[in-house]
């Protein structure tokens, strides 16, 4: 019941020492090249718009305005991590932070007491995704769509259609408005959780489960590895992400409306797909999330101030997905095909008489 697979590519240390330094660059390239190429877009930028793009402004703009995306996008390579993927991230963000603001302004909760029951029920959503996905054995896919979609018409139910507003407390416009260091503290909190998420996958065994679960489901299951249990761990800790992507978004705005909300759906997803192809290729990860965060951040924005149409952002999003699909793929049928490839020629070798 996968939905997508989780390989990776990075060279080892072995393989590296014993190659000349231009394989080593060959052999690198792939693994960088989108980090080379997020520092290319930023110089270009900067050099051909010297007085718009390299300014703090422009700075506090981007984090202010791509941080929802890049906690949505570490929300989705959770669950993709482990082979699954999740579309609730981008619809339960309209009714979180839709209620987010109604439990303050029509029922009266305070503003710590209304963020805690948004979580909440993020994290209820991604526990009930998991039960679809591993107990009724849905595929993740047409699972997260179907409870996304009961999820999109609460709100609509919820609202009238109508937008939420009233006065709400300064604390809770501070979780979004706060500046540090001249930056939105949002840039923190992103940094805070990335790094978490980090030392999870990279070096606890739970993530190494997740990954072993992702490449092959099956072999993890006869290893020992609980696979029913971490799958809905990993649901569990999108949806709670999504929830607090949803506060943030509400703090933001400052008033709730389904309108808002489902646009942050397809450039997370691609956040989070440009993210298997660099720092380890051919398989999700955090530092490969933030870059593929960073160069659609950097590319919106530049393009922006060319003077591009309204209609540049959802292009651009539409077409680096394709791409970062196909690179992804392409990742794996090659992990695939250097997998057949070494058995068969190990059993060559052994088949070889010895020479005299």
């Amino acid at each position: 019941m996968q939905s997508i697979e989780s390989n990776a590519l990075e060279p080892t240390r072995a393989e590296l020492s014993a190659m000349s330094f231009g394989q080593k660059i060959q052999r690198l390239l792939p693994v960088y090249g989108l980090v080379i190429l997020t520092v290319f877009l930023i110089l270009l930028f900067s050099i051909l718009l010297p007085q718009t793009f390299p300014t703090m402004l422009n700075l506090r703009s981007i984090i202010s305005d791509k941080t929802i995306i890049a906690i949505l996008s570490l929300a989705a390579m959770i669950p993709m991590a482990a082979g699954r993927i999740d579309l609730t991230i981008g619809y339960g963000i309209v009714l979180w932070h839709v209620l987010a603001i109604s439990l303050q302004t029509m029922f009266g909760l305070p503003w710590p007491v209304a963020v805690l029951i948004v979580i909440a029920l993020g994290a209820l959503t991604g526990f009930l995704n998991g039960l679809l996905v591993e107990i009724a054995k849905i595929d993740s896919f047409i699972a997260t769509l179907g409870t996304g979609t009961v999820l999109y018409a609460i709100a609509l139910w919820h609202t009238g259609g109508r937008q939420v507003v009233g006065m709400l407390p300064q604390g809770f416009y501070a979780l979004n408005g706060t500046m540090v260091f001249g930056l939105p503290i949002t840039g923190i909190y992103v940094l805070v959780l990335a790094f978490v998420m980090w030392i999870v996958l990279e070096y606890l065994p739970i993530g190494r489960y997740i990954y072993a679960i992702g490449a092959n489901p099956k072999a993890a299951a006869l290893n020992g590895i609980p696979v029913r249990r971490v799958v809905i761990g990993a649901f569990v800790t999108s949806g709670t992400l999504a929830a607090i992507a949803g506060v943030l978004l509400a703090s933001r705005l400052r008033i709730g409306q389904v309108s808002v909300g489902l646009e942050y759906l397809l450039p997370a997803l691609v956040g989070a797909f440009l993210g298997s192809t660099t720092i380890k290729p051919g398989r999700v990860n955090v530092w490969g999330t933030m870059i593929g965060v960073i160069i659609l951040a950097v590319g919106i924005a530049g393009i922006q101030q060319f003077g591009g149409s309204f209609y540049v952002e959802p292009l651009f999003n539409g077409v680096t997905l394709l791409v970062a699909i196909g690179i992804a793929g392409y990742a794996q049928r090659r992990r695939s095909h250097a997998g057949r490839m070494a058995p068969a020629q190990a059993s060559q070798l052994s088949a070889k008489p010895a020479e005299k």
